[in-house]
């Protein structure tokens, strides 16, 4: 089926500025790559891909997002994406389904659930209809726009967290919304919930190389970037920095690197003390980042060596420079669905010292692109930052490789080659099941096949 007409009274929908062209991503991954992403797209061009989520700005889905949609337009796609609106009630009860499905423990009422959260689902479908080939819903905020009657195709849930032990009530919750789709999609099995019963897929999130905080800086242009920053902020560019960057969620840790970056200096001498400068916003659909980094700032107290920067200008130029000059860079979330920041680091050569968690753990290769810690490790982590600054030559070096490692998996078009795969495969164009399939067919989806075969399902 090809995409439909549209009628989108309440969900914002995302309006590109530019087309991608496969062709613009060659310099990055090879021609040899550009060729197969164009001969996957011929035969799905006019085919509909949709999707919705909670935000426009902020967070690694609309970061995604935000790329993902012009490049497959760029290749015939007829690619969409929608935006539910909500309350702060809302975003505050869909936040504690965050929390609550990666393990954290905190209350939650029915009222939260029924009213809060369903009740704005039932406005976003007023007056709502999505038609495509495949449907791809992002995360807990819209997942219960599945049961409706306001999506039509082929809808698969695309998982960004860590839903392996999660709270069950929330759970048992989203379990029947989540079990009425096409498929799932997580980032790594290891974030696989029980009680699926749909085909499961793995899609690892992708950096878009051509975004301006992606451009790879010479030194010399890094530093024109941040001279501004360093002359307001009182920084020494002949010092050396470690940096973490990320918004301000009780997930990412950031008390934990301020610990260790004070354990640093007590007990090692530096001739040239280091700094550690913290950058990041907040997204529209966390109402916690607020006070998360006004709790950060308290706990950093009057430390001269460390940095806040917030709400700067030329944000992601900025934000590029700084991992490029930064000596290493610092993620030690406590769970994290894949970090997005962390490719982005070992794009601008920077080695990462991140966390044994979630999809860090396929983008940090222990010794070889940075290294790998405890979360809560106060004296790894000290000790770590402390091997980066007293061996440069060798973080240089882990800084290539890991640039290297981004090229050949984690750059956009590879995410982009896994989606027209399953677009292949559920529109009908193509029987060969993905590679990248986690689970054999769901009961459910050979009981279709067998007696009341779907439309949008290909023949079995």
């Amino acid at each position: 089926m090809s995409e439909t007409g549209r009628k989108t009274a309440l969900l914002e929908e995302f309006k590109p500025q530019n087309i991608l062209k496969p062709e613009d991503y060659e310099s990055y991954i090879g021609q040899e790559r550009v060729e197969e992403l164009k001969r996957l797209a011929e035969p799905v061009i006019g085919k509909g891909w949709s999707n919705v989520n909670s935000t426009l700005i902020g967070g690694g889905v609309s970061e995604i997002l935000r790329s993902a949609i012009p490049l497959a337009r760029g290749l015939g796609v007829q690619a969409n994406w929608y935006v539910i609106k909500g309350t702060d009630d809302f975003f505050s009860v869909t936040k504690k389904f965050h929390n609550l499905l990666q393990g954290v423990d905190q209350p939650i009422s029915m009222k939260e659930i029924f009213g809060a959260y369903l009740d704005t689902i039932d406005r976003n479908a007023r007056n709502t209809l999505i038609a495509a080939d495949m449907v791809v819903i992002h995360d807990p905020q819209p997942a219960a726009m599945i049961m409706n009657g306001v999506i039509f195709g082929n809808t698969l849930w695309r998982c960004h967290i860590d839903t392996s032990a999660p709270n069950q009530i929330v759970w048992r919750f989203l379990l029947p919304y989540i079990n009425q789709c096409a498929g799932a999609i997580f980032t790594t099995p290891e974030f696989v919930g029980p009680g699926l019963q749909v085909p499961l897929y793995q899609i690892s999130p992708c950096i878009d190389p051509k975004k301006e905080k992606n451009h790879q800086h010479s030194d010399s242009e890094a530093l024109d970037i941040l001279t501004p920053l360093f002359d307001e902020h009182d920084v020494d560019p002949e010092r050396p920095i470690l940096t973490a960057i990320s918004r301000y969620d009780i997930h990412k840790n950031q008390s934990t690197i301020l610990k260790a970056f004070k354990r640093l200096r007590e007990e090692k001498n530096f001739n040239s003390l280091p700094y550690l400068i913290f950058l990041g916003n907040t997204a529209t659909d966390d109402p916690e980042g607020g006070a998360m980094l006004e709790t950060l700032k308290q706990e950093a107290g009057d430390d001269p060596d460390v940095r806040f920067w917030i709400g700067v200008e030329n944000n992601e130029q900025v934000l590029g420079a700084l991992m490029h000059i930064a000596l290493g860079f610092i993620h030690v979330s406590t769970k994290e669905g894949f970090g997005l920041v962390v490719s982005e680091a070992l794009w601008q050569g920077t080695p990462v010292i991140g966390s044994r968690v979630g999809g860090i753990t396929m983008q940090v290769l222990d010794g070889y692109t940075g290294y790998l810690v405890d979360p809560m490790d106060v004296e790894t982590i000290a000790a770590k930052m402390a091997r980066l600054l007293d061996y440069p030559d060798e973080a240089a070096t882990m800084g290539i490789q890991g640039r290297n490692h981004v090229r050949k998996h984690f750059l956009l078009p590879e995410l982009i080659r896994h989606y027209l795969i399953l677009l292949r495969f559920y529109s009908g164009v193509s029987q060969e099941l993905p590679e990248f399939r986690l689970t054999d067919l769901a009961y459910s989806e050979i009981i279709h096949a067998m007696r009341r075969p779907h439309p949008f399902l290909p023949r079995l």
